[in-house]
């Protein structure tokens, strides 16, 4: 029986002679040949002022968290329907999580919300763009305008999503991309931020650097460098960004493919959806793009979305669920509250199921996941 795992990560191109190349140039630590490549790509593709890979998309945050200069007791407004670092980066710099609930169509903070949450102790609001769909970032961004808070984007799920025209990531004050193997564009594990407002530039590089000048030593405006403010290491080696830089060169057509895989899978089970047995993500949207990245069904029940995972797991197809919500967890509850009510939340968690989706997925994989998703409603 052949197997369709969840996530299978491929090579698209020259991530090899890349490796090979760094390895010839002499530098394999960070800020060289090809990080400097990759920081071009981001700064002209999405729009940004300023990109500067990082380890991981979870360092990108702790990296924001740190320039949004956060005191202990300061508010972030969120959603409580993330992976874990959106809180963590926050909580770490001693800040409060405030969890709000999500929209029932896309899964994405509910905008309406937002500013019944808004205390005296609020100074960011930090988005998640879920499934490579924007959120309402006209509203947001002008709610932040009106209350003077900082908006920071994850948009982990989102390179090359976009919100009228404009790339995700590239929207807010800052913004947090994912280059982790389950992500479009992949380094097996790598991120970047985005900074947008100049005010955040010179500090961004300094944290970087482990709180140092070091930058500005490299480029000849000191005879050495010191340490000048908070910072860890956040870079990644030289060996991440060549293989991403590979992977850079062919995102469009990555992007292409997920989107057609999606459009196979909702034309394949939407019957079901217009019956009403399952909820689906919607088809699209005039005002934005989204990415292909993920794609989701809601069963009705907790019980169906465990027997239909099952059914899939007997055909050798690997189907997952995702977050546990944040507000319910013991960290969320220790470090956070619950800004609004949490139906929408606490509704879904139950219900959503993943099915597969990679670059590599032929049609008769993805035909093959629709013929025994149908075969467990016909049954």
């Amino acid at each position: 029986m052949k197997t369709i795992p969840f996530n299978q990560p491929v090579a698209l191109g020259d991530e090899l002679a890349n490796i090979a190349d760094a390895l010839a140039r002499g530098q394999l630590a960070g800020d060289g040949h090809f990080t400097k490549l990759c920081h071009r790509w981001m700064e002209a593709r999405l729009g940004t002022k300023h990109a500067l890979l990082t380890h991981s998309c979870t360092g990108a945050l702790e990296m924001a968290a740190i320039l949004c200069d956060l005191k202990p007791g300061d508010e972030v407004i969120l959603p409580s329907y993330t992976f874990v670092s959106t809180a963590n980066a926050f909580a770490l710099r001693g800040a409060v999580p405030v969890f709000v609930d999500i929209r029932a169509d896309n899964l994405n903070i509910d905008e309406k919300l937002i500013a019944a949450a808004i205390t005296p102790r609020t100074r960011v609001i930090a988005v998640v763009h879920y499934a490579g769909v924007a959120c309402e970032m006209d509203e947001i961004m002008a709610l932040a305008a009106e209350h003077n808070l900082l908006v920071v984007e994850d948009a982990a799920q989102a390179l090359l999503a976009s919100y009228k025209g404009r790339m995700l990531g590239a929207v807010g004050h800052m913004g947090c991309i994912s280059f982790h193997e389950t992500k479009n564009v992949i380094s097996g594990e790598g991120g970047a931020l985005l900074i947008n407002d100049d005010r955040f530039a010179e500090r961004a590089e300094i944290i970087r650097e482990k709180g140092t000048n070091r930058g500005r030593f490299l480029r000849g405006e000191v005879d050495k460098y010191t340490w000048v403010d908070l910072g860890s290491s956040f870079l990644p080696s030289e060996l991440v960004a060549a293989f991403l830089e590979a992977q850079l060169k062919h995102a469009d057509a990555v992007m292409e493919r997920r989107r057609a895989i999606w459009q196979r899978y909702y034309e394949g089970v939407r019957d079901y959806a217009k019956s009403g047995t399952i909820q689906l993500p919607p088809a699209g949207y005039d005002d934005r793009l989204a990415n292909g990245h993920l794609f989701y069904l809601l069963a009705d029940s907790l019980k169906t979305r465990l027997a239909l995972a099952a059914h899939l797991k007997a055909r050798g197809i690997n189907s997952v669920s995702h977050y546990v919500p944040l507000h319910a967890s013991p960290a969320g509850m220790k470090f956070g509250r619950a800004g609004s009510d949490m139906k929408v939340t606490d509704d879904i968690n139950d219900r959503l199921l993943r099915l597969p989706i990679y670059y590599g997925m032929t049609d008769a994989d993805v035909d093959a996941v629709i013929a025994a998703v149908r075969a467990f409603f016909k049954g």
